[in-house]
């Protein structure tokens, strides 16, 4: 270990889904750090695809597609390859991509996003998409996703077809993460969606923990939140929260935790 990276030594908690870690570990590791893979939630396929499916026979009678996480993305094109659907099917609808994450998903597919906020949350797609009156739009989502930028996107006039295209469940992670927390070998502790927060302490509850003592232990760890949304999420379940990222993507997470332990160290 190069003791003098930013992070050397430390012992960093990632919660997100492990098939969406691998990124973020690489760039902890990059940095000194010692992650720990904790998954507080996974990924699996919505419980009824019909709704999707016929979102994807009218393809062609959409004005927008808009996607908010690669899950999403990932989601929407193996239901269409299931489907036999050709990818020329969005070839008309503009194409709206809410961070550089779920971008270059799409540019994984040859798809390639023509709106990107510059904010990467519901309320700048709101604020920057422009007149989208009487246009028809489709929000491929998780199920447990927020309703603010359906209900928003509503009242500026858009017909809106929010649609779960995966469903959120709890992840295998949580056992390791309160034996590391118990142990109090977690310094920090990343959040990246108000799902992980709430996901990770309703795992510690199900480890035999009240709620309030679950919030008490991992305030022992400094907590690090992808942005605003999942901070307040993390605040209304007790959580103290140590650094927000400035860029809500893996890279702004990894930026806050050198930033915070420049200082704290």
């Amino acid at each position: 270990m190069n003791a003098t990276l930013p992070l050397a030594g430390c012992r960093i908690a990632v919660t997100r889904p492990a098939a969406q870690s691998h990124e973020l570990i690489a760039q902890l590791r990059a940095f000194g750090a010692a992650p720990l893979v904790c998954p507080a939630i996974a990924i699996a396929p919505p419980n009824d695809y019909r709704s999707l499916d016929t979102a994807i026979a009218q393809l062609p009678s959409y004005t927008w597609l808009i996607v908010t996480s690669v899950n999403g993305v990932a989601a929407l094109f193996e239901r269409m390859a299931a489907l036999g659907a050709p990818l020329t099917a969005l070839g008309g609808l503009r194409i709206g991509a809410i961070g550089p994450a779920t971008a270059r998903a799409l540019e994984h597919h040859g798809i390639r996003a023509d709106f990107m906020p510059s904010e990467y949350v519901a309320e700048s797609i709101l604020a920057e998409i422009g007149d989208v009156a009487g246009q028809r739009m489709l929000l491929p989502r998780a199920d447990i996703a927020r309703p603010a930028l359906a209900i928003g996107l509503r009242a500026k006039g858009a017909e809106v077809d929010e649609i779960a295209v995966y469903r959120t469940i709890p992840g295998a992670g949580i056992a390791a993460l309160a034996e590391h927390l118990r142990a109090g070998t977690v310094d920090a502790i990343t959040f990246t969606s108000s799902s992980t927060v709430r996901y990770t302490l309703d795992g510690l509850v199900r480890s035999g923990l009240a709620r309030p003592a679950a919030a008490t232990l991992l305030n022992q760890a400094a907590i690090v939140c992808i942005g605003p949304i999942t901070a307040e999420t993390a605040r209304t379940e007790g959580l103290h929260i140590a650094a927000e990222a400035q860029e809500f993507t893996g890279a702004g997470v990894v930026d806050a935790l050198v930033a915070w332990f420049a200082h704290h160290k």
